[in-house]
């Protein structure tokens, strides 16, 4: 006869993810704080003054780490839980630019990149803001690795889908990088190795968000590739 296994065994798993979304999010919060902290020290100090390169160079590397540990918490949105709940609301294209033009300033200037913003602001879409935000911060800091000192962000609505372009004018995104996206979005994991490829996490977690956005039986998407306006790389999300 089996022995009984303790009561408490079987909330264990559940605990100890609980436990981990709840650290991941305390870190994310430090380092909110460091990065606006980085981010006021930019804004005061000139560029010519010789730490500032350094600072930038850290703020980027702050930004992408509170990034992926958000990516981490919105893929726990995934199981519903009251903590993490998926919320879709209408939204203005406007200010959703607005916030990502505000969010992502003084990184851009730091690196000596523009910014360019292509989209009617009165069009109304509905999604998870928070995801969106996340899954734009992701992709404007992974064109900065890209571009040569622009990047675009146009948003519109095409054939009944509202088509989210985030390009710069840099040489395009590597084989791999193209091969990487494909395979996120087509749920492999070949090809996105999150030990070695920096943006593995934010495919994947793109491509994530993009699925939980469904409508009338149809479901968001995901797709890399060069060209563009700009002549460079081009990420491409489109919700239902």
């Amino acid at each position: 006869m089996q022995p009984r296994q303790p009561m408490d065994d079987q909330s264990r798993p559940q605990e100890l993810f609980l436990f981990l979304a709840s650290t991941a999010h305390d870190m994310k919060n430090s380092l909110s704080v460091l990065s606006g902290t980085l981010e006021r020290l930019l804004a005061e100090a000139p560029q010519a003054e010789p730490a500032y390169p350094q600072m930038a160079h850290m703020l980027h590397q702050t930004r992408r780490l509170n990034n992926q540990l958000m990516q981490l918490l919105a893929l726990y949105k995934q199981v519903g839980t009251p903590e993490y709940p998926f919320d879709m609301r209408a939204l203005e294209m406007g200010e959703l630019t607005g916030q990502v033009a505000a969010s992502e300033k003084v990184l851009l200037q730091s690196r000596g990149v523009t910014l360019d913003i292509d989209c009617d602001p009165q069009l109304v879409w509905h999604f998870d803001e928070d995801l969106i935000l996340g899954v734009l911060s992701h992709a404007i800091h992974n064109a900065t690795n890209y571009t040569r000192d622009r990047v675009r962000l146009a948003i519109a609505e095409v054939d009944g889908w509202l088509e989210i372009r985030v390009e710069d004018n840099g040489n395009g995104y590597p084989q791999s990088m193209l091969e990487a996206g494909v395979a996120a979005m087509n749920g492999a994991t070949s090809g996105v190795n999150f030990l070695t490829n920096s943006a593995g996490l934010g495919l994947y977690f793109t491509s994530e968000v993009a699925k939980m956005h469904r409508h009338r039986g149809r479901h968001g998407s995901l797709r890399l590739e060069n060209g563009g306006a700009y002549g460079g790389g081009c990420f491409i999300l489109r919700l239902p």
